[in-house]
């Protein structure tokens, strides 16, 4: 029986201790919040919980630290259905984010306390058996590193028959010039809108179009922008999706994450570029209606439903 290929995202995983809030807290002040929760974190983290509750069989690869921290990390990640073999333990500790989530005004803060744990390198992702995947997703952090990386599954794709070879996509969220470096690497990139309003895009149509030049011919390149939706651009073929917001705005943390996780999703099975741009809005809405993730499996999964 031919095994199922899987998604791999390569990025950060941390905690997130979410404090959910009436309001923002004054400074200096002290005040109750409506609840608390422990949730994994990082944005190649939260795109596996997504595409795992979609239905897509995914694997998560990026560094730890053993510890209590991580313990929670594997559990969650054993929770529902995420391969991490390919995590990478390194000493040090587990990087942790505490935020602050305010349904009322729809904002959610986050203060990062990074440990500068040593991200996933070269030698790393060599170690790892390609032709396990179609898709690897990376999340832009060490891009030096990364573009070796993606080099690397070039090359596999040089030596294997074209239906086996492995899709690339990469996150372009940080407003860093070393990132931009990745712009020509993807067969799929996504900006995010810092770093499309930092470079002087006013629009998600006006990003997708102005930066398609530093991507690779016949490559796909989208921006998401809030509330406005979402744009994409393929070899001067432009897209557009609406937003779809929930009825009551409930926790916008991880939208981003949730709207690549939903388009990977989709094209990795075939679905058409427009389809794609539509269900990652319509996911990453939905998603804004309820804390975390789990109720995506209910609203658009299958038949997978988490582990308990």
């Amino acid at each position: 029986m031919e095994r199922e290929r899987r998604v791999l995202c390569v990025g950060l995983v941390c905690l997130d201790i979410i404090n959910v809030v009436d309001q923002f807290p004054l400074e200096d002040s002290d005040s109750r919040c409506v609840s608390q929760r422990w949730q994994r974190g990082g944005n190649a983290s939260n795109s596996c919980s997504v595409l795992s509750l979609l239905g897509s069989s995914c694997s998560f690869m990026g560094s730890l630290s053993p510890g209590p921290v991580s313990d929670f990390i594997v559990a969650d990640f054993s929770r529902l259905l995420i391969d991490c073999s390919n995590l990478v333990w390194v000493s040090g500790s587990t990087p942790v984010a505490c935020c602050i989530v305010c349904p009322s005004n729809g904002t959610r803060t986050v203060v990062l306390s990074d440990t500068n744990l040593p991200d996933v390198s070269l030698d790393n992702f060599r170690k790892v058996d390609l032709s396990c995947f179609h898709w690897v997703h990376f999340e832009g952090r060490n891009a030096a590193e990364q573009v070796q990386m993606i080099q690397q599954v070039a090359l596999f794709n040089t030596s294997v028959p074209h239906s086996d070879r492995v899709c690339v996509s990469v996150e372009i969220e940080k407003t860093r010039d070393e990132l931009y470096q990745l712009f020509p690497l993807g067969d799929m990139v996504f900006v995010s809108k810092d770093v499309a309003q930092s470079l002087g895009f006013h629009s998600a149509r006006a990003a997708v179009t102005g930066l398609y030049p530093r991507v690779r011919p016949g490559s796909t390149l989208i921006c998401a922008w809030a509330e406005l939706g979402a744009d994409a651009n393929k070899d001067g073929v432009l897209f557009h999706s609406d937003a779809f917001p929930p009825e009551k705005l409930v926790d916008t943390l991880g939208a981003g994450d949730t709207f690549n996780a939903a388009v990977i999703h989709t094209l990795s099975r075939g679905g058409g570029l427009q389809e794609a741009l539509s269900f990652g809005c319509r996911v990453a809405g939905a998603k804004c209606g309820f804390h975390g993730y789990e109720d995506i499996a209910e609203k658009f999964g299958p038949n997978l439903r988490p582990q308990v």
